[in-house]
């Protein structure tokens, strides 16, 4: 798609926004949807992976969904064996979640897939493009 748009207008910052995430999220797609998984799924097998022994109520807070929302996608998960959920010894309320061997797999090929292609442009465009990346997307998180 062709610029249009002058460097300081947002809809310019926009349209590479929802571009750069849509290549970022291709691959992971594919991958998923040839096992009947969405980005939802993704998601949770992401934040789990880099917080093992995370509880129900830290995903959802993670994710920012609902308990309702989180629930079916956790199931299949659970029901798949991506996913170990045990009571935490603490409390027996708490549910504890992990990657299985096999969710840590997928969740592994998943995540290089995004850590392959982020690698290559921060290396395309050097240290000081990638602060400034970094830089934007905590503000944007942030808001």
């Amino acid at each position: 798609m062709p610029d249009t748009f002058d460097d300081k207008d947002p809809r310019r910052a926009i349209e590479r926004f929802y571009f750069a995430y849509r290549a970022f999220t291709a691959g992971p797609d594919r991958l998923l949807e040839a096992r009947g998984l969405g980005r939802v799924h993704h998601r949770i097998l992401y934040f789990i992976g880099r917080n093992p022994g995370i509880s129900v109520g830290a995903l959802i807070d993670a994710l920012g969904v609902s308990k309702q929302a989180l629930n079916a996608p956790l199931r299949e998960l659970i029901e798949r064996e991506l996913i170990r959920a045990e009571t935490s010894p603490e409390d027996r309320r708490v549910r504890q979640l992990s990657l299985s061997a096999h969710g840590q797999a997928l969740e592994a090929q998943l995540t290089k897939i995004q850590t392959d292609l982020l690698g290559r442009a921060f290396a395309d465009c050097g240290g000081e493009a990638t602060d400034g990346w970094h830089a934007v997307m905590q503000r944007l998180a942030a808001s």
